[in-house]
């Protein structure tokens, strides 16, 4: 492929498999060069040859565990320094199925460590250097459970409902500056996702899986269509808005010098 055609590079967190290897092929065809991050060495390397042999785009592999601090530091360090990154997908992520009294505490810090702050951190970490060229693409992934949080456990729901505001106020901050951002919001997706929340994807009723390359493919198009808040599998966009309106409309009513009527206490 001409390097003339580049969009850049792409870094891609949980890069080796599922939702983020389809990412990487995606973007890939697309023009953009790749820094695949996982922690499976051997996974991403194999990835990165197949990528570089279909596409001819080149693609780097960094080995990193995000529920690591020290790994986190590296990831951002190359986010900073890396001039050629033009785009962040932040996919890592893992979730639990087991309610919360039944949780081990260790593995759910490990979750928000990996699902928020890592999230978090990568994001600050390139942001400054898209503002200031004046171009780029964030793209968070979050989850259907960000909107329906009697669907797992709530620290995992809490999780992603963090990842949708997060992408919300940054919308908002970087109105203006030529930054895309997107969150995207899959339901049940045929991954190892499942298998590592204790619930593998077979005993999930088949017509509510998607395969990751049609949800995928269904986010970029979100993406194309300039979609803040993406959902592929949402018939109808306006539901969206009306859920969204609502929520807008609460705004003047939010914060108020003194208690609504309801509240007052007869004295």
């Amino acid at each position: 492929m001409n390097a003339q055609l580049t969009k850049g590079t792409a870094l891609i967190t949980g890069a080796s498999s599922g939702i983020g290897a389809v990412y990487a092929d995606r973007l890939a065809h697309r023009g953009y060069d790749l820094i695949l991050v996982a922690r499976d060495q051997e996974r991403l390397s194999d990835l990165a040859a197949r990528l570089t042999a279909a596409t001819g785009r080149k693609v780097d592999t960094l080995a990193a565990d995000l529920t690591q601090k020290a790994d986190v530091l590296r990831v951002e360090e190359r986010l900073r320094s890396d001039q050629a990154i033009t785009a962040l997908v932040n996919n890592a992520g893992f979730g639990a199925t087991s309610k919360l009294i039944d949780s081990k505490i260790d593995e759910l810090e490990n979750m928000i460590q990996l699902n928020v702050t890592a999230l978090t951190r990568l994001t600050l970490a390139v942001l400054p250097g898209l503002v200031a060229r004046g171009n780029g693409l964030i793209i968070n992934i979050s989850s259907i459970a960000a909107v329906a949080p009697e669907l797992l456990n709530g620290t995992y729901g809490g999780t992603k409902a963090y990842v949708v505001n997060f992408t919300q106020s940054l919308n908002h901050e970087l109105e203006g500056k030529g930054v895309q951002v997107q969150a995207v919001l899959p339901g049940a997706t045929s991954t190892n996702f499942w298998d590592r929340a204790g619930l593998a994807v077979k005993h999930l009723p088949e017509e509510i899986v998607m395969t990751s390359e049609e949800m995928v493919d269904a986010s970029l198009a979100g993406l194309d269509q300039k979609e803040l808040i993406t959902i592929p599998s949402l018939s109808d966009a306006a539901d969206w808005q009306r859920f969204d309106t609502a929520r807008l409309a609460l705004g003047p009513n939010l914060s108020r010098k003194h208690a609504a009527d309801r509240y007052q206490i007869s004295r």
